[in-house]
């Protein structure tokens, strides 16, 4: 492993990036997370970049959600307890409350404050989804709101289906894989091995009490029974992208699951997304993509993971089939110096970024440099995932540009099926969380361990 120094004297350029971190933690034992120096959240930059298409759509969130400022949002966010009068008398209340904040004219962009007495905004009967002031903004937005009409109305129900995951009704059914692992390389061949007993425990799931009470509360028709179960499937494949993704870079990058004492990975630039409502098993499905394995811990590390997320810095050996998860709030290159290279935590395996988001803003790029420099070289198998073509080409370019050996990229086959509007322009495109990956492993021009000294000592 080479010297400290050569994490230090990285020198950042103009545009930069460092991870978003956090502590080890165990998952049975909850435990407080310990914060360390705060760094650039991209989750608060996303709230308030709300206002920048929106204005005012930021205030009427937290107005809607009986709220007074980001930081008490951020506090339930991340799992807190809000001190104010947070809280909704009923299920109706609460979901009325919450497709409020969805009431704005997707054409003119005009809140519900600043509409004149003889306006009311009204969806679209379609989509349910996406709301005018007037048949004027709809007749004028209807040719770019065509393209997403269909796949806005699978939002809008998978938006409600999903507090079935936040109350803990819709439990992911998981078991061995009957199947030999190599024959299950996407969503498909993965429903396919899953088949009737996945869609026994489905059909249950529309059937029962919580599902009946939800469509009760929400204030709308509940619709058919396939496009129920379609939503859930959805949700299932949102919430278990992440492990099978893990599971796709260790397959692809080679990592041997099968050393003594269990194998490491390391999830930088975590937020709430990865860690709010992730129970203990959510990664078996990575467990199952292994069979045999000796034990895997992923650490959460980002200054945005939720604080109920359970903490151990225990570092003895995993019992051979178990999947540990842990956190550390903080950012990725000072987790290194301060837990990894004392030997607190072990050294990774893998590192995985989802959406980390570098290329979109100089703040995070500028944040997110330090850790790409030091996973390119300490060589650390590094897995990236993005959203889009789009984002795969800006990101590309961006690790091209920092000499990193780019190994593989490509459409993910393990993807979410979850459609994500954007919040603030409703008839963009919807896209997919972790549509494509990038893995690299070091450095373009690889140089020993005396050179690359060198050339930390002069500067880069």
């Amino acid at each position: 492993m080479a010297p400290r120094s050569r994490r230090r004297r990285h020198r950042k350029p103009p545009s930069s990036v460092a991870p978003i971190i956090m502590t080890p933690t165990t998952i049975v034992t909850p435990m407080p997370l310990t914060p360390s120096k705060p760094g650039p959240s991209i989750d608060t930059l996303g709230f308030f970049s709300l206002d920048d298409n929106v204005p005012g759509l930021s205030q009427l969130i937290l107005q809607k959600l009986n709220m007074k400022s980001y930081e008490e949002y951020k506090l339930v966010v991340d799992g807190g307890t809000p001190v104010s009068g947070f809280g909704f008398r009923c299920p109706q209340e609460m979901f009325q409350r919450m497709e409020d904040t969805f009431r704005f004219c997707a054409h003119c962009r005009v809140l519900p404050s600043g509409l004149s007495d003889s306006k009311v905004l009204r969806h679209c009967k379609r989509c349910r989804n996406v709301y005018y002031c007037g048949p004027e903004c709809q007749r004028s937005d209807w040719p770019a709101h065509r393209r997403v009409c269909q796949e806005l109305r699978l939002v809008a129900v998978d938006r409600l289906m999903e507090w079935l995951l936040v109350t803990g009704d819709f439990v992911l059914p998981s078991g061995p894989w009957p199947w030999p692992p190599e024959a299950v390389q996407d969503w498909d061949s993965w429903f396919s091995m899953k088949g009737l007993h996945l869609d026994a425990t489905l059909d249950a799931m529309l059937i029962s009490h919580a599902v009946t009470t939800l469509w009760a509360s929400v204030g709308r028709p509940r619709p058919d029974p396939d496009v129920l179960q379609g939503s859930l499937k959805r949700l299932l494949t949102d919430v278990l992208s992440r492990p099978l993704t893990l599971g796709l870079g260790l397959r692809a990058l080679e990592i041997d699951v099968r050393r003594i004492g269990g194998s490491t990975v390391h999830v930088v630039g975590a937020s709430h997304v990865e860690t709010f409502l992730t129970r203990p098993g959510d990664y078996d499905e990575l467990g199952h993509m292994f069979p045999g394995h000796l034990g895997l811990r992923v650490v959460m590390v980002g200054v945005d993971v939720a604080n109920g997320f359970s903490q151990s810095t225990s570092t003895s050996p995993l019992e051979p089939g178990t999947i540990q998860l842990s956190a550390h709030r903080g950012l990725y290159h000072d987790f290194w110096e301060e837990q990894v290279e004392t030997g607190q935590i072990d050294h990774p395996d893998l590192v995985a970024a989802f959406h980390p988001g570098f290329h979109s803003s100089p703040d995070l790029m500028e944040a997110w440099l330090p850790t790409l420099l030091l996973l390119r070289d300490y060589k650390i198998p590094t897995l990236i995932t993005v959203y889009s073509h789009q984002e795969l080409v800006s990101s590309l370019q961006i690790l091209v540009e920092l000499d990193t050996h780019i190994t593989a990229y490509g459409a993910n086959p393990f993807m979410s099926l979850k459609p994500e509007q954007v919040y603030s322009n409703p008839n963009k495109q919807p896209v997919y969380c972790s549509a494509y990956y990038i893995m690299f492993l070091g450095s373009s021009c690889q140089l020993d361990n005396s050179q690359l000294e060198e050339k930390v000592d002069g500067g880069i």
